[in-house]
């Protein structure tokens, strides 16, 4: 029997993926929709700088320029200059 639970479950799991699928796409990451696990796909961010990035875009908007992602606390010029190929900075859809 098809419970109101497995349907709710159902579509959960198909907007996570769907929004994963925005994320990373080609291998690009767009680091103004990226989530957690995503973000820790590009080189040397783990956990606690992925995190940081995440409260940075949510206090400061999105970001406008590959580069800005260097104004997160703890993550350097390097860290950009690895994953520039892996980045993109495409601007999350508007909600009407």
């Amino acid at each position: 029997m098809y419970t109101i639970k497995m349907a709710i479950k159902t579509v959960l799991a198909a907007s996570l993926l769907s929004v994963s699928m925005f994320s990373f796409a080609d291998g690009v990451v767009n680091i103004n929709t990226a989530g957690l696990k995503t973000l820790t796909t590009l080189e040397q961010v783990g956990k606690g700088k992925a995190q940081k990035i995440i409260d940075y875009r949510e206090e400061h908007g999105p970001f406008k320029h590959i580069k800005d992602l260097a104004k997160v606390f703890g993550i350097g010029k390097k860290t950009v200059e690895v994953n520039s190929d892996n980045i993109s900075v495409e601007l999350p859809a508007s909600v009407d």
